[in-house]
């Protein structure tokens, strides 16, 4: 082989070794740019799943979000969001106001024992009765059964007035009605299951919809809302006007059985409003203190003249 030959083969050889190594850098530099490339996709993915996540954690639920949630007022309200509960003959006179929690127990005695009294005193037309629910009972006990049942007692309303009664009635009732500290009625089927005693509600779809879905829960957040109106802190709490009801007492004894108590809770009540409201109709011959005028020292309404109501209407 001659020495010019020679040189040209090694130079040959050079080259391609030169070529291979440019190859092989040109190679690394883009795996090196896809490895740093996924890196950076890698970070921001993580970077938008956490995000994600935090705007996740900090997104309302539950009963914060239904505050939220867009408003559906029953039928058979009024008011400001369809606050007011306002159920009986229209031209009655005189309003009673009547405030409650669903988990209240004292509430349930109350209903228990006079509740169907009160109902009679509606239904002939001695006054019209405001409820005003409170689910206070909530924070204090922990869970959120007096909101869920206030809810569903929304969805009994936009049924009708009779089915509202009907079912608050058996809510308080001794067979249904939990103990405060067990938040029973924060379960759907637990509210279901006692609105089957109920003609209006068994069976009704339309309503078990309500409950499930929970298309009152908006509405029973603007109701609590309502804690501490009139400055009423406690249940059963009665007020004519601004004037605040009281009963007598009941001192119970060992010797006293449940009937007697409950019978002494009506003769109570029966004696409260026989003095605020005067005696209880005879037939014929009206429904107490200004009967018939259309108009008493609360104009109806439950509201002393010139009190401002927290709600919204004057």
């Amino acid at each position: 082989m001659s020495t010019r030959n020679s040189q040209a083969a090694k130079n040959a050889a050079r080259e391609r070794i030169r070529a291979e190594r440019e190859r092989q850098k040109k190679q690394e530099r883009t795996r090196r740019q896809l490895i740093v490339g996924g890196a950076v996709v890698g970070v921001l993915a993580v970077a938008a799943g956490i995000g994600f996540g935090i705007m996740k954690l900090t997104e309302p639920t539950g009963w914060e979000a239904a505050a939220r949630a867009k408003l559906v007022e029953p039928a058979h309200t009024q008011g400001k969001n369809g606050t007011e509960i306002l159920i009986g003959d229209p031209k009655a006179a005189q309003t009673l106001e009547v405030f409650e929690d669903v988990r209240c127990p004292a509430c349930a005695g109350f209903e228990q024992s006079t509740g169907q009294e009160l109902i009679k005193d509606i239904k002939e037309g001695r006054f019209k009765v405001r409820y005003t629910m409170y689910s206070f009972i909530d924070g204090l006990s922990g869970g959120e059964g007096s909101k869920n049942a206030l809810s569903a007692l929304g969805a009994a309303l936009n049924v009708s007035p009779d089915a509202f009664l009907k079912y608050k009635t058996a809510l308080y009732s001794a067979k249904n009605h939990p103990d405060e500290r067990e938040d029973v009625y924060a379960k759907d089927s637990a509210l279901l299951k006692v609105a089957a005693e109920v003609p209006e509600l068994k069976g009704n779809k339309a309503f078990e919809t309500a409950v499930t879905k929970g298309t009152y829960d908006r509405w029973a957040m603007e109701m609590t809302k309502l804690f501490g109106r009139k400055g009423v802190r406690g249940t059963p709490t009665f007020m004519h006007g601004d004037k605040k009801l009281a009963m007598d007492k009941i001192v119970p004894t060992q010797q006293m059985t449940q009937a007697q108590y409950n019978q002494q809770s009506l003769n109570n009540f029966k004696k409260m409003i026989d003095k605020e409201f005067g005696p209880a109709r005879t037939p014929g011959k009206g429904t107490g203190k200004d009967s018939g005028k259309g108009s008493g020292k609360d104009g109806g309404q439950g509201i002393a003249k010139g009190e401002k109501d927290p709600t919204g209407k004057n």
